[in-house]
This record gives structure tokens, sequence and C-alpha cells, in this order.
């Protein structure tokens, strides 16, 4: 049997990735607001779930997607899992940085952004390097990647994120000083009953109404109808 996980229309091996294939991943790969044509960025692939999941939704020539990835472990991992996919032609992987990658490209020349980018400033890093480096800001600050995004998105661009409750809070007011703006946000609740965890962030460059949603996983014993409808073009028994 193929390690990792097999989606409706693609496979993903995660070993050797720092971050595995998470519901993190999936419900930003379904949420995260996609164009009709112009390229897409995955910042820190890992595996590629967030480009090979733009790939199904955009089913798009007109739609370029790079997934740039720092850790050479993953980045040999996504790239198996690209050309795996039926969507090879569409998807190039940079092995290097964002902060080098992004000062190579025009300002405002990426339509959209997916990441679900490291979170913990401090505490203890794990054994693993590759896991330490997806996890923690050390290679990935969120000021560099706020200046990163800053620079590439398009003026009618978004950029999609998940982090949890605190460090989104934070990510959201850093955002005001790179003239980023959050468009978009949603809570992530595991069940009705408890406080979030996540938030699904939308980011673009210029200010708007903030829309404020909330996404609860399980609901009687199952997923709940939201998560259902938000996945079920993913997760095989969806």
């Amino acid at each position: 049997m193929a390690k990792g996980f097999t989606f409706k229309q693609f496979h993903v091996n995660d070993h050797g990735c720092g971050m595995p294939v998470s519901t993190d991943g999936v419900m930003l790969g379904a949420w995260a607001a996609l164009p009709a044509s112009g390229q897409i960025l995955d910042i820190g692939t890992g595996s590629g779930l967030l480009a090979l999941m733009s790939a199904q939704r955009t089913a798009s020539n007109g739609n370029p997607i790079t997934a740039i990835e720092i850790d050479s472990g993953a980045a040999a991992a996504a790239q198996k899992n690209f050309t795996d996919s039926p969507w090879l032609s569409r998807i190039e992987l940079a092995h290097q940085s964002v902060q080098g990658w992004a000062s190579q490209q025009p300002a405002g020349s990426v339509a959209a952004i997916v990441c679900n980018p490291p979170y913990f400033n401090h505490g203890e890093q794990a054994g693993c390097q590759s896991r330490a480096t997806a996890r923690h800001t050390d290679t990935l600050s969120h000021h560099d990647l706020l200046a990163a995004i800053s620079h590439l998105l398009a003026p009618t661009g978004t950029a999609s994120l998940i982090l949890p409750v605190y460090e989104g809070e934070q990510l959201i007011e850093a955002a005001r000083a790179h003239q980023l703006y959050c468009q978009r946000v949603c809570e992530v609740k595991t069940t009705e009953r408890k406080a979030p965890a996540r938030l699904l962030i939308a980011l673009a460059a210029s200010p708007s109404e903030q829309q404020n949603e909330q996404l609860v996983i399980h609901q009687s014993g199952g997923y709940s109808e939201a998560f259902i409808a938000l996945t079920k073009a993913f997760y095989l028994k969806m």
C-alpha cells in the first residue's frame, strides 16, 4: 500500500516532510481564495499538498503554480508528488527560501498566495531538523513572510493562511505595517463547545470591511455539514 494520503484526484507521500499532511492544510487548501487566472504561489509547500489542491481547484493552464520549499527532504517529496499527479506541467518547485525567491520576482506578480506557515516563535524545537524548520519561525519569521507577501501580491490578489488563534491575531495586526489588510477571517472550532483553535486568514493589499466566519469540524459524533461541504472534493470518504 502506498505511504501517505490518497485524495480523490491525487496522492501525497509526506515521508521526510517536517509538517505532515494535516486537517489544517486540507482546510486551508479548500478555503483559500483562488483566481480564475494568474500565478498561484504556495509558500513552504512541504509535501506539496496546498499546491496540488490549488491545481485541482483551478484546473486551468491559466493558473501556473510555484511551490517554494527550503528543506531538501520536503522538496524532494513534493517534487515526487507533483510528478505523480495529473498537474506536473502546471506546478514548478523552487527549492530555496521565499525571501530569496521573492527578491527575484517583479512586484505584484502573484495573483494568489497560500501558506501554512511556521508559528512557534520560541520554546523547545523538535529534534528532527526538518520538523523544526516547518514548525518554528527561525528560517521564516512572520515579518519576513509578510514582507514577501506584500512585495509579491497583485493589487487584487489574496494571500490565505492558517494559524493558531493567538499567532493569527498577531499576524493580522502586524500585516498592517506591510500594507496588508485582513479581508476575511474564519474561526475554526473542533466542536461547538470548544474555543476556536485556528484562524483561516485572507489578506489583501487594499483595506475593506472584514468578513467574519466560523467553521465547526465535528458535530453529533461526525463531521459537520459545513466541514463536509468544504472538503468533500478532496477527502475520499466524504
